[in-house]
């Protein structure tokens, strides 16, 4: 049986400690021109006792900036504090991969070049879902995503070339990998579903090989820079966030991607199951533990390398219970990493966790709810010392 405490070899020279994995939370603790920094770089250095920390997710262009105070990847600036992050993490022996995103449809023009509109895979606006933006006072809130402009087909193959560059500039920042954010209702995930992605150019209409290819083709840059065993994608099967509409064909896509990740030697599939379809990142909840075992069965079955399982752990046990199915090889840990840095420990030798104050999570600037968690002392009670 695999322990979680077992290190895992993900391919292309990368070695895992153990099966945990930290995966991607926005912090909104970014500096001006949305570029990390110092404090970040304590923060994920203090987490690098999971076996695979993934990043929080990083815009790949201006276009992409759906939330305020996320990093970005595309300015010389960025990548010299992704560098401070990376250094950090690598000090303390830890492993990190960058998860690299563009929202699509979901932003808001107070975030966009020149107040422009949000781009789509159509004109269909997210009705109902919220972003992190600017009000017509210049504060900072939740406001519903605006109505989004549909990318020229010309644009898409440009869009590529701008995630290639994102990879590279990855590279040079120090990062061991990089991952796609192709859940949750963003770009990958607008043409990827069927029935939003109505297009009739190369990139949409019937076929799963045209609704995927703009996925495919930006997996295949993202090789070309780090190589397949330094790459991973993540999805959300039959997911409905941020107002998704619901696709009747989204396991012959999955498993369609699934089984062409393999074949290009993708490292891992980072699967997350989510529960409200509208609302924002701060308010939305995930069905603890929901997954259907049949679907994992068949992805297991069609894609070779490892898979993330993310959905509500906060127990060894549970984790442990997961990884004894056999169809998973690492368990993501969410919310429990904001409030315990030593998380893996923790778990180890079974002490308890901390809680952090949810409205500390996304909205506040700063060390509190962010860096200031002690490790734990065995000579506490409460996780303090």
């Amino acid at each position: 049986m695999t322990d979680l405490f077992d290190p895992l070899a993900l391919g292309g020279g990368v070695l895992l400690r153990n099966r945990i994995a930290m995966p991607p939370m926005t912090r909104t603790r970014t500096s001006e021109g949305d570029v990390p920094n110092a404090l970040m770089a304590t923060y994920y250095g203090q987490r690098a006792g999971a076996g695979l920390i993934i990043s929080e997710v990083a815009d790949v262009a201006p276009s992409s900036n759906g939330y305020a105070m996320t990093p970005g990847i595309y300015s010389d600036a960025q990548v010299e504090g992704w560098r401070l992050v990376t250094d950090e993490v690598h000090r303390r022996g830890g492993t990190i991969f960058m998860q690299i995103w563009h929202v699509g449809r979901m932003a808001h023009p107070s975030l966009m070049p020149n107040g422009e509109a949000p781009w789509g895979v159509t004109g269909e606006r997210a009705e109902g879902s919220d972003v992190f933006a600017h009000d017509a006072n210049g504060e900072l809130g939740y406001m519903r995503a605006g109505t989004p402009r549909r990318l020229a087909t010309d644009e898409i193959a440009r869009l590529v070339d701008t995630f290639a560059q994102a990879f590279a500039n990855a590279r040079r920042a120090g990062l061991d990998g990089v991952e796609l954010h192709a859940a949750n209702g963003y770009l990958f995930d607008q043409f990827m579903n069927s029935m939003l992605n109505t297009r009739t150019d190369r990139y949409g209409g019937g076929r799963v090989e045209d609704r995927t290819r703009f996925l495919m083709d930006v997996v295949d840059a993202a090789v070309r820079e780090f190589g397949p065993g330094r790459v991973g994608v993540r999805i959300a099967p039959f997911g409905v966030f941020n107002s998704m509409p619901a696709d009747p064909l989204a396991e012959e896509t999955l498993l369609y991607v699934a089984g062409q990740l393999g074949r290009r030697g993708v490292a891992y599939l980072h699967i997350v199951y989510e529960l409200m379809p509208t609302g924002n990142m701060e308010t939305a909840t995930f069905e603890k533990h929901h997954v259907d075992h049949d679907f994992l069965a068949k992805v297991r079955a069609t894609f070779p390398g490892a898979i993330i399982w993310c959905g509500g752990f906060t127990s060894r046990t549970e984790a442990q219970d997961a990884l004894d199915t056999g169809l998973v090889d690492l368990i993501a840990f969410g919310r429990p990493y904001i409030g315990n840095p030593d998380l893996a420990e923790r778990l180890r030798h079974g002490w308890p966790l901390a809680e952090a104050d949810r409205s500390t999570y996304y909205t506040r600037r700063g060390e509190a709810g962010y860096i200031d968690f002690p490790e734990y002392s065995e000579e506490s009670s409460d996780g303090s010392s």
